[in-house]
């Protein structure tokens, strides 16, 4: 007798039984498959705009105090805000937040900047000082820094004067 067609027989029976077997795996990880989340989209950068200048004295120097608020932060989640001790310190404070903000210049000279903002709102109340006879810069802007992604989110140039 021969064997040959009855081989051929098992081998085809052998590869539709497999393929059947991967149909029923793939179609069970289906599910699965389509209840994984989309990837967040990125944050906007900040919308940077001034509020006020302010006079104030402090160590018997008259400063000018350039007020600030970003006008999108409720877009900024508060847990960017939140303490970090697991990164760097700020100086002593070793509970700064996990985003830092800082003020720049128009050509990139950094004027202030805050490392314990503790929540988005605060984005509302940011300034940068100079001494009140210096020449402000005519337009600055700031850069959130989430240090634990190592991402940064440049805002627009903002005037100093209304």
């Amino acid at each position: 007798m021969n064997s040959t067609p009855r081989r051929k027989a098992l081998l085809i029976l052998a590869i539709l039984a497999s393929t059947l077997l991967l149909v029923q795996l793939c179609t069970a990880q289906q599910p699965a498959l389509l209840s994984v989340k989309p990837s967040t989209p990125p944050l906007p950068n900040p919308v940077l705009y001034f509020i006020v200048q302010e006079p104030f004295t402090t160590g018997g120097k008259q400063w000018m105090r350039y007020r600030y608020g970003v006008e999108n932060f409720a877009a900024y989640p508060n847990e960017l805000f939140a303490a970090a001790p697991e990164l760097p310190p700020c100086g002593k404070n070793t509970k700064s937040a996990r985003t830092w903000m800082d003020f720049y210049d128009q050509s990139g000279k950094r004027l202030n900047g805050f490392c314990a903002l503790g929540k988005n709102s605060d984005l509302n109340e940011i300034w940068f000082a100079l001494e009140q006879d210096a020449l402000p810069p005519s337009w600055v802007y700031i850069e959130l820094n989430d240090r634990k992604t190592n991402t940064k989110y440049k805002s627009n140039l903002a005037e100093t004067t209304q």
